[in-house]
């Protein structure tokens, strides 16, 4: 298991399984990494990652239909990655970084565009950790 050293006081461990499947599951979707990165500091509203304006962010590298950057960030959300921003009366249309998701998002700021990319074989792999979705505690 790896630490997330967020507060020196807390150390979080999460299984190196875990982090693998969140990291690819992010590197084979179609945002980029200046989202997790503004995440850190602040939510993201779905209408900032959706059509133009995600493209303009540089959140995402084509315009995305609301449903689908919705889809896509609630599969970051099975993951482990994102979480839905909550306010006084409920959910909210807002994502932030969750621990792991900060792990994450260090670990692959220091890749190249090269080693970034996903092969045909993530794509594939993460298409099935999708389609199957294991409940917690299964597997993968």
């Amino acid at each position: 298991m790896a630490p997330v050293m967020s507060d020196p006081a807390i150390a979080l461990r999460y299984p190196r399984r875990s982090l693998r499947r969140a990291e690819r599951a992010f590197r084979c979707s179609p945002f980029r990494l200046d989202l997790l990165g503004d995440m850190r500091s602040r939510s993201i509203s779905i209408r900032q990652v959706c059509g133009p304006a995600g493209v303009k962010s540089r959140y995402s590298h084509r315009p995305l239909a609301e449903l689908r950057a919705e889809n896509e960030m609630m599969w970051l959300i099975a993951v482990g990655l994102l979480r839905r921003e909550v306010d006084g009366q409920g959910l909210t249309d807002s994502f932030r970084l969750t621990p792991m998701g900060r792990q994450v998002f260090e670990q692959l700021s220091l890749l190249s565009p090269a080693q970034y990319r996903p092969s045909l074989g993530d794509h594939f792999y993460n298409a099935w950790c999708r389609w199957v979705r294991w409940p917690y505690g299964l597997g993968l």
